[in-house]
């Protein structure tokens, strides 16, 4: 039947008891010998509408049923990959899409939490890494979308367009008020000091049931596998493998004015004694805390999250940083805490400086063959006139709301004479 359910009767003799034809009745060949006159009982009378409606009733009142269980399963299998509550507050799910292709994902292959920030003026970057990452690999990816709570309708949206609705995603609410006591206000250091930066600081509370994440910024384009970089090796004791800034020559940038980029003297102010006596060489290589996998086991062992916020308070009582700050005010604390105790990702997930500036710094070949782009730098590829815009725009989607559009500031060429 059209339910699955096939209802058959059978019964034996007459409705109402009487024998039916064919069949033996003691009775009546008793009666007939003794002379008794057989009277055959009379005809059962049809069954009364109100039975037809009970037996109508009762088949839809199964269905209802069969339907409730169905979807009752449904809801608790999503519940089961809902985030659990964390316990500290301002990190909350809002929502959660947890359908993905078959044909695309193994679901008995592990999950890989990847960890992004969506701030409302830089959201079209987020997508666009997002989707990067989706196309370019057939594991089973969820996103973790960390935002504020005014942009979640705007991403919900963007999120249904076509050509995301196969991915699985967590949007989860960052409160600023975490930070309190924990950043000072700096006009000189403007997009560095906004909330979402230091999500990358709470990855254990935002992935609470993961053993393994992987954070970047938005500010990226993945053209490798994001297995590869998932299966970074880390070793033992190790919370989190970075991209060393000195790891190749093409990476060592001098940021004018800041000194060297790719060492910790360009973060941390030496002349303050509490960072002298830490002991940490001025000459150590840096690494860039933009793209990193983390092993959140040994990041909640240690208290990572608790250490960071440490020295974000030390900063804000005692000026630790460097006064010509080299890159995001995110980077001194991971740079104290992960001092000679981090394992490295392999250089080609993480080709930086493509926003450094407006000219091309890399091969065709070069850029090709890296895993991952990353317009760390002042000019990104949605804003201002930066290089390898055409890879970018490759995987950008239009906003559907039309609210986030891409920004061209052309430098103006004087004609030469």
């Amino acid at each position: 039947s059209a339910i699955g359910l096939d209802l058959e009767c059978t019964g034996r003799g007459r409705p109402g008891g009487g024998p039916g034809p064919g069949t033996y009745d003691a009775d009546a060949e008793l009666a007939g010998r003794a002379g008794w006159r057989a009277v055959a009982p009379p005809p059962p009378p049809p069954p009364p509408r109100a039975t037809v409606n009970i037996i109508i009733l009762v088949v839809a009142v199964a269905l209802f049923l069969l339907v409730l269980h169905h979807n009752f399963l449904s809801l608790n299998s999503l519940l089961r990959n809902e985030v659990s509550d964390s316990g500290i507050v301002g990190l909350q799910p809002i929502d959660f899409i947890p359908n993905a292709p078959q044909h695309a994902v193994d679901g008995r292959q592990e999950e890989i939490p990847v960890v992004i920030a969506a701030s409302e003026d830089r959201l079209g970057g987020a997508i666009a890494a997002i989707n990067s990452i989706q196309h370019n690999t057939r594991s089973n990816v969820i996103f973790y979308i960390v935002t504020l709570n005014g942009t979640a309708d705007h991403l919900r949206s963007w999120l249904s367009s076509s050509t995301l609705k196969s991915i699985r995603y967590k949007i989860v609410n960052f409160d600023s008020k975490l930070l309190e006591g924990k950043v000072k206000e700096d006009p000189d250091q403007g997009e560095s000091i906004k909330p979402l930066t230091f999500a990358r600081f709470y990855l254990p509370i935002l992935v609470p049931s993961a053993k393994k994440a992987i954070y970047m910024d938005d500010d990226v384009i993945v053209q490798g596998d994001i297995l590869a970089l998932y299966n970074t090796p880390l070793k033992p004791g190790h919370a989190a493998a970075f991209s060393e800034d000195c790891d190749s020559a093409s990476t060592k940038v001098v940021i004018r004015g800041a000194g060297n980029q790719y060492n910790y003297i360009g973060y941390l102010d030496y002349k303050k004694e509490r960072i002298r006596k830490l002991s940490m060489k001025a000459s150590t290589c840096s690494f860039n805390p933009g793209v990193f996998v983390a092993n959140l086991t040994e990041w909640k062992r240690q208290n990572i999250t608790n250490q960071l916020e440490k020295w974000m308070k030390l900063n804000v009582e005692e000026g630790l940083y460097s006064r010509t700050l080299a890159g995001s005010i995110t980077t001194p604390p991971l740079l104290i805490v992960f001092y000679q105790q981090h394992s490295t990702i392999d250089p080609m997930w993480n080709v930086r400086h493509l926003g450094s500036s407006a000219g091309k710094r890399y091969s065709p070949q070069f850029v090709k063959a890296a895993k991952l782009l990353h317009w760390n730098g002042h000019f990104k590829p949605w804003g201002r006139t930066a290089s390898y815009t055409d890879i970018w725009e490759k995987w950008y989607i239009p906003d559907p709301t039309g609210k986030f559009s891409l920004i061209r500031r052309h430098v103006e060429i004087s004609n030469i004479k």
